[in-house]
């Protein structure tokens, strides 16, 4: 069968609050995003695994507060004022944070400005390396939403999300195959579906549970080559 190489058609991921999906792992997670503005401090740190939909939960917490969004790696002294101006902030991937002084110099600004932050990272702010003490004190006091590890019913609905957003549809059979042979994790999940799709335009398939097969064996083969 002849192969062609699929064109790089942009996904549409949704990040309205209607397409979150919501379950045990992030249930807590959801619950803080919905309760702003009302967060003690005006502080809220957002931590989880690669791929587990913080970016989704910072995109819609900033539809709501219009805040501005920047990664910790690119923030330096010169933003504090900037971002407090608008009262609102959020500061990504911030176990990244290249200037831990302008850090502790925006949660200061909000403070007196009774504005709010929220930071994003892999682990919670216990983990991250921080060697300002006023900065990892208000860190550590402030409350700390964990999104977990997905179970089985979080991956089949993650699943179905990740395919709309590529305008896929996946049979019932091929999402239990990949939630019950697949890496437990999103982040492996939105990749299988990535592939699927590759796959499915490339060779001109419907996207079965053989394809699905063939997908997670081609992954598992290219990670334990690396």
């Amino acid at each position: 069968m002849s192969r062609q190489l699929p064109l790089p058609l942009p996904t549409r991921p949704g990040y309205r609050r209607a397409d979150l999906v919501v379950g045990a792992g992030n249930a807590e997670a959801v619950a803080w995003i919905d309760r702003w503005p009302d967060w003690p401090q005006g502080l809220l740190v957002l931590a989880g695994p690669p791929g587990c939909g913080k970016r989704h939960l910072a995109e819609v917490w900033r539809q709501r507060s219009g805040a501005p969004l920047l990664l910790a790696a690119e923030f330096g002294q010169d933003d504090p004022p900037t971002l407090a101006s608008s009262g609102a902030a959020a500061v990504t991937a911030a176990e990244d944070l290249r200037s831990e002084a302008a850090l502790l110099h925006l949660v200061n600004l909000l403070r007196e400005r009774r504005g709010t932050l929220l930071l994003t990272g892999r682990d919670p702010p216990a983990r991250w390396p921080l060697r300002l003490p006023d900065l990892r004190s208000r860190l550590l006091a402030a409350p700390l939403a964990l999104v977990a590890r997905p179970d089985d019913a979080m991956l089949a609905a993650l699943a179905g999300k990740l395919a709309a957003d590529r305008q896929l549809v996946l049979g019932a059979g091929v999402v239990e195959y990949l939630v019950a042979r697949g890496e437990r994790r999103y982040d492996a999940l939105a990749a299988a579906i990535a592939q699927l799709d590759q796959h499915s335009l490339a060779a001109h398939r419907a996207i079965t549970l053989a394809l699905a097969r063939e997908v997670l064996t081609g992954l598992r083969d290219t990670i334990a080559g690396q």
